[in-house]
Order: C-alpha cells, then sequence, then structure tokens
C-alpha cells in the first residue's frame, strides 16, 4: 500500500501530477471534487465558489473536514489498486490525518513554480473564473490558501518537484515518484547521504 499525497500552490502542477498518475493506471482522489461536489449540493457555482465553500467547510467542520471526507474514497481505492495519489492537500492539519492513518504509508510530495508561471497556466487552462468574471485572482487564492496552512504543508514535504522545466520532464519526474515511491526521508537528509 503506498499513498501519495500532492500539495502545491494553485497552478503548480498538481492537476498534471495526477494525470501522469491515471495514465499508470493508479486511481486519483482529487480534494478538490469534494468541495466542487459541496458548492454544487449547496446550489453555488464550483468556478466562483469554490474557495468560499472550502473555507466554510472548515469553518462548521474543523481544519480536517476535506481530508476527512476524502479517507473514505481512498480506502475504496485501495482495496483494488496498490497505490494511490491523493491530489490537492491544503494544509499541516490535513497531512496529520493521512499520516495517522497511512503511517509510513504516506508520501507527500511538494510541486512548485513560480507566481508568474502559475498564473500562465491557470490562464491556459481557464477553468476557474478570473477576477473580471467575479473569480478570485491567484494572488487572493495564494493568500487564502497560505491561510489553511499550505506552506506548513510544504514545508513538511518527503519530496519537494521545482515544476519549472518542460511538461515532458515534469511528467518523468512524477512518473519516477509514482512507480517507484520514495524512501520517505526529507530533501535535507537525502541531500546530507550525497
Amino acid at each position: 500500500m503506498h499513498v501519495i499525497g500532492t500539495v502545491g500552490l494553485p497552478g503548480s502542477g498538481k492537476g498534471e501530477a495526477a494525470t501522469v498518475a491515471r495514465e499508470d493506471g493508479i486511481p486519483v482522489v482529487t480534494m478538490g471534487d469534494v468541495v466542487r461536489q459541496e458548492t454544487a449540493d449547496r446550489g453555488l457555482d464550483p468556478a466562483k465558489d469554490h474557495g468560499t465553500v472550502a473555507q466554510a467547510l472548515r469553518e462548521e467542520n474543523g481544519p480536517a473536514a476535506i481530508a476527512e471526507r476524502s479517507l473514505p474514497m481512498i480506502e475504496d481505492r485501495l482495496e483494488t489498486h496498490e497505490t494511490v495519489l491523493v491530489d490537492g492537500i491544503r494544509s499541516d492539519t490535513e497531512i496529520d490525518v493521512f499520516e495517522e492513518r497511512f503511517g509510513d504509508a504516506f508520501t507527500l510530495v511538494s510541486i512548485e513554480a513560480p507566481f508568474e508561471t502559475r498564473a500562465e497556466r491557470i490562464d491556459e487552462r481557464g477553468r476557474d473564473a478570473n477576477e473580471a468574471d467575479g473569480g478570485e485572482g491567484l494572488a487572493a487564492r495564494d493568500e487564502r490558501e497560505r491561510g489553511f496552512g499550505m506552506d506548513d504543508a510544504m514545508d513538511r514535504a518527503d519530496v519537494v518537484v521545482e515544476n519549472t522545466d518542460s511538461l515532458e520532464a515534469f511528467h518523468e519526474r512524477i512518473r519516477a515518484i509514482v512507480r517507484n515511491g520514495t524512501d520517505g526521508r526529507k530533501p535535507a537528509e537525502a541531500d546530507a547521504d550525497s
């Protein structure tokens, strides 16, 4: 059993990592889908109200609410697959939920890219409403997600992937992680042994 969680600011490449996992036959549980479903259940627009509902879920049910709602989906997929990728962890509280449930079988991957690169990617994918269309701008999204504890979560990563090279290079790096896993050491520990 291996559960790989991804963490990263909007536009960093978490969705691309999920695509690589799916292409390799690894099921993906997207934490954002939990929020999108709740947004739709509340009769709101997922393109515009995603952030508001994510915040509301955490306020109403505690900071681990979305991770806890994801656990049954992860466990269901682990019944038929050796590895599951969890897309979109936002806080160290959520990491605690997964580490408590899966122990050493949980690996956290931080996917990172500069603000300008992420902004271009978000514009290109056209999935989210921008500020002009009543949505949330990238700087505001970053601030909200950092408010959830994103920076602390990224600091706890077992593996850091800088997504600033070609898409092909990024896919190769993610493919190696989902196929081979990691030794579970923090990057600084691995570097010290090199």
